[in-house]
């Protein structure tokens, strides 16, 4: 296995990214920082299970039934728990869990999109596989794209955070310029991920490549896109795609740089 292994996709839109692979290295400190924190969840949950449980049999006649009920209701639950744990941060922390958002670490869709809870569900019911005689460690170890069964299962792949703040090689305009220095109090642009910035840096370097169908097509496309994320509900009245996402483009950048 190669160290920091790269990897291109190319969204539904057709704007190739390129993500520098996780390793196993960190994957392995992400799932570390994890388990402990499921772990204490589970002790939590056992210890007010049994509390409670010890009620309720002093209150019942048949003993011996309700504990057998007890315990797999018990069982049941702490699986969920475990499986609701990585399901629920990697929807909500799109694609991390605080293991992965340490390891500077995030699951992404094999299009570069963000993971959805089918995705995430999947995962997370494979992972017991993929624990079980380090099955998962030997397929990340071994495959080009680094994926353990749960990733092949659910079509995603784990890649490193990257906040580069790149050098802007193509015209930005003055009405991009000034419109940057208010989106942050328009919108939300903290919620962009690195994937939306590539996705626009990659869009506003080709553009001068593509018809103008194309070209209008595309940016169309990738500004409600963008708009949708950032929940931007009104733009200025004569803005275009473009200069819209130049702006954007410009203001991500300058709050990379300045966090």
């Amino acid at each position: 296995m190669r160290f920091f292994n790269r990897v291109t996709l190319q969204t539904p839109e057709s704007v190739e990214l390129e993500f520098t692979l996780a390793g196993i290295g960190n994957r392995a400190l992400a799932l570390i920082i994890d388990y402990t924190a499921l772990s204490l969840t589970l002790l939590v949950f056992w210890i007010v299970w049994i509390v409670v449980s010890l009620q309720l049999v002093n209150t019942f006649d048949n003993v011996n039934n309700i504990r057998l009920w007890l315990v797999a209701i018990a069982i049941l639950l702490n699986f969920i728990i475990y499986v609701g744990y990585f399901v629920f941060f990697e929807v909500i922390w799109q694609g991390q869990t605080p293991g992965k958002r340490y390891a500077k670490i995030r699951v992404i869709r094999d299009d570069g999109r963000r993971v959805s809870i089918q995705q995430a569900t999947l995962r997370a019911l494979l992972r017991p596989i993929d624990d079980t005689l380090f099955i998962g460690a030997f397929l990340i170890i071994l495959g080009s794209r680094e994926k353990r069964l749960g990733d092949m299962v659910a079509g995603t792949i784990v890649i490193q955070e990257e906040y580069v703040v790149a050098a802007i090689n193509f015209p930005i305009s003055q009405q991009a310029q000034k419109l940057a220095t208010e989106l942050p109090q328009m919108a939300n642009l903290s919620v962009l991920l690195p994937d939306d910035f590539a996705a626009i840096r990659e869009y506003l370097q080709r553009r001068g490549e593509m018809t103008s169908k194309a070209r209008s097509e595309l940016s169309l496309q990738i500004a409600r896109q963008v708009r949708s994320i950032i929940d931007m509900k009104t733009l200025p009245e004569g803005l275009t795609a473009d200069v819209f996402l130049e702006a954007v483009y410009l203001a991500y950048q300058q709050q990379s740089s300045t966090s």
